[in-house]
């Protein structure tokens, strides 16, 4: 069976650079064939991410801005990704965003490649 990640390119909108290589490190070992990371929306607000990549893992604050913004235009659009972060409030994204996935951190690197690997239709087996 392939790494559940395999060949995919993963946008992690983060503003912690450590736990942003944690990420990036962690989407590599499971196969992503690209991992980018941005740190702010300004790095990425105009390009065309879904050109670029295949799913995105985003931290709802970016240097103290809110990314649901951003997080519902890629809702609009289709595209794949998940929330990961430290947010307290779980209550209002999983109103806002039903069916989109959160996990909290601290979060387990498993937990975080499964939801990105099922935001993208990828199935795993049951490690029970």
């Amino acid at each position: 069976m392939p790494p559940l990640l395999d060949g995919l390119r993963i946008l992690v909108l983060e503003d912690e650079l450590l736990i942003a290589m944690d990420v990036e490190q962690l989407c590599r070992d499971h196969g992503a064939g690209e991992v980018a990371i941005a740190r702010d929306l300004a790095e990425i607000e105009g390009g065309t991410i879904a050109a670029q990549f295949d799913a995105a893992i985003v931290d709802l604050m970016l240097s103290g801005a809110s990314t649901l913004d951003f997080a519902a235009r890629l809702r609009e659009a289709g595209f794949p990704f998940v929330f990961a972060s430290g947010y307290s409030d779980v209550d209002e994204i999983r109103t806002s965003f039903p069916g989109i996935r959160l996990v909290t951190k601290p979060y387990s690197g498993d937990d975080l490649v499964e939801a990105v690997a099922l935001a993208c239709g990828r199935v795993f087996q049951d490690k029970t």
